[in-house]
């Protein structure tokens, strides 16, 4: 039986989960971002709208925030002077020290990206959300993502 989002958030004790999004939420986020949320995200907020870890970090941002912040780096006229376009990214939580999580939807790519804020470097972190929520809640603050070995966004 695969596990429920729930369940994995259960074995994390420190781990603070939400109470559920609403579909009607989901699809609003959808339509005014213009994309379709990828399928283990709506599955994710639709169990929990959101996740913080032991520290407060919001390793999963909830729905409005994936939508005021996805807006404002889209729209913010000294991040497209500094930064490559995020209109391929959709960003989805952070690691708490500027560096954000995202999917990559424009073209559609497998797995969970990172930007780093100090580089506007973007590269894959993990496979699955579901490895990048396990890694993040066991990393004890640290940047785990920040491995030796990762696949850059190719600009």
């Amino acid at each position: 039986m695969t596990p429920t989002w729930r369940d994995i958030i259960e074995e994390f004790p420190s781990a603070l989960s939400r109470e559920p999004v609403e579909l009607q939420a989901l699809q609003r986020l959808e339509q005014l971002l213009g994309l379709a949320l990828p399928g283990e995200l709506t599955a994710f907020l639709l169990e929990s709208d959101g996740l913080l870890d032991t520290y407060g970090t919001e390793v999963v941002w909830p729905a409005e925030r994936i939508l005021s912040d996805n807006l404002a780096f889209r729209g913010d006229d000294q991040f497209r002077s500094l930064y490559l376009p995020f209109d391929s990214l959709l960003f989805f939580g952070d690691s708490g020290g500027g560096d954000q999580f995202a999917f990559a939807c424009r073209p559609h790519r497998a797995g969970v990206f990172v930007w780093d804020h100090e580089t506007d470097e973007r590269y894959l972190v993990s496979p699955a959300l579901e490895s990048c929520v396990r890694s993040a809640l066991s990393s004890d603050g640290e940047d785990w993502y920040r491995a030796p070995v990762r696949t850059a966004w190719s600009r």
